[in-house]
């Protein structure tokens, strides 16, 4: 079947204009299989899960904040929509194109007790404020002998590929935060995840970052309790059991790994266990160690590039604590050493066809 019957048989009615069809989704979601907590649950993708976590923040301290480029009219993903016209412009506000002033200006917010969520517009742009985060938010309770601190901040940060944000617009910067201690870093897989991280996060005692994988903002949905609730920070999740092989990965990547992981066992017999991180910075050694002793082989998966990627991290815990338990190296399977490209990002992302490709080294080393 050519393109054209391709497009007849979906339904398209018109041809693009060079020809080709270009599917920008290099993976499937898998929603969770049920909700966390019990009660009346809504379908929404995970902008809206968002945007109910930030309302109900709002809702429930009346000192809390949520500030960025632009979220005055709902950002540009709409995880604001409608939050100043319920809580007014004292509360929901937009400033100025300077992110080392948004972090700033979050920092001595949260200083004095009120509960600052501040939008960095994308992850990317994160890096003018970065010596506002690791060298202020993170440092602010030990510097001070842990009489003041900026606990109650929040910085959200869109994140990862996307299908055409070529290189200020696709970057996973996780890594350089997770080498910061003072901070707390989460990333969310869907809709339920992120609701009930970042309203873990709002409330912790320390200052946390969650980037949030952009491409899922639409693309993931999921019935979601409409009460408040909170995912535990530090925790990664088991989302399919196996026996021969450990595969780890967080945000949008989990999704390719549970597609490979059927890949896996019905093209190589290879029965594959799947593992969330979900928190980068604490991160659940313990899970994973104990993955890895059963299985005896591990793949870690992530887009931003190999070196010093935080698959590092996880690579040298496992050879440490799990050295004498292993089958093969640990294998990661990443972003290439290269900024993030526009039309070559099919060929930059850790795909299926790459990490199913790394399952046969493993098995067959």
């Amino acid at each position: 079947m050519n393109v054209l019957q391709k497009l007849v048989s979906t339904g398209a009615k018109t041809l693009p204009r060079n020809g080709l069809v270009r599917h920008s989704s290099h993976f499937v979601y898998q929603p969770d299989a049920k909700a966390p907590v019990e009660g009346p649950t809504q379908k929404m993708n995970m902008f809206q899960a968002i945007n109910q976590a930030m309302d109900i923040a709002l809702e429930q301290n009346e000192s809390a904040l949520v500030f960025g480029e632009d979220v005055a009219f709902g950002g540009v993903f709409r995880c604001s929509m409608g939050l100043q016209k319920k809580y007014g412009k004292q509360r929901v506000f937009n400033t100025p194109l300077c992110e080392q002033g948004i972090a700033g200006f979050a920092i001595g917010v949260a200083n004095t007790g009120a509960k600052a969520i501040a939008e960095m517009q994308f992850a990317d742009y994160i890096f003018p404020a970065f010596d506002q985060i690791v060298n202020e938010a993170a440092k602010y309770r030990y510097r001070s002998g842990n009489l003041y601190d900026c606990g109650s901040l929040t910085f959200r940060a869109p994140c990862g590929a996307v299908g055409h944000g070529a290189c200020y617009h696709s970057q996973s910067p996780e890594a350089y935060f997770a080498h910061t201690p003072g901070l707390k870093v989460v990333v969310p897989r869907g809709p339920n995840k992120a609701k009930g991280l970042l309203l873990a996060c709002v409330k912790d005692n320390d200052p946390c970052i969650v980037f949030e994988p952009k491409t899922l903002y639409r693309a993931a949905v999921e019935e979601v309790p409409v009460a408040a609730f909170e995912s535990p920070i530090g925790k990664a999740d088991i989302l399919r059991s196996g026996t021969d092989i450990t595969l780890v990965g967080w945000g949008t990547q989990i999704h390719v790994l549970q597609e490979v992981a059927n890949m896996a066992k019905t093209q190589l017999d290879v029965s594959c266990e799947v593992i969330d991180l979900v928190s980068i910075l604490p991160w659940d050694k313990e899970t994973i160690c104990n993955s890895v002793k059963k299985t005896g082989r591990v793949l870690i998966a992530h887009e931003a590039p190999l070196t010093s990627g935080f698959g590092a991290e996880l690579a040298a815990t496992i050879q440490e604590e799990c050295f004498l338990h292993l089958e093969s190296p640990v294998l990661r399977v990443t972003g290439w050493d290269t900024p993030f490209p526009h039309v070559f990002e099919p060929f930059y992302i850790p795909d299926k066809h790459r990490c199913l490709a790394g399952i046969r080294k493993l098995i067959n080393y």
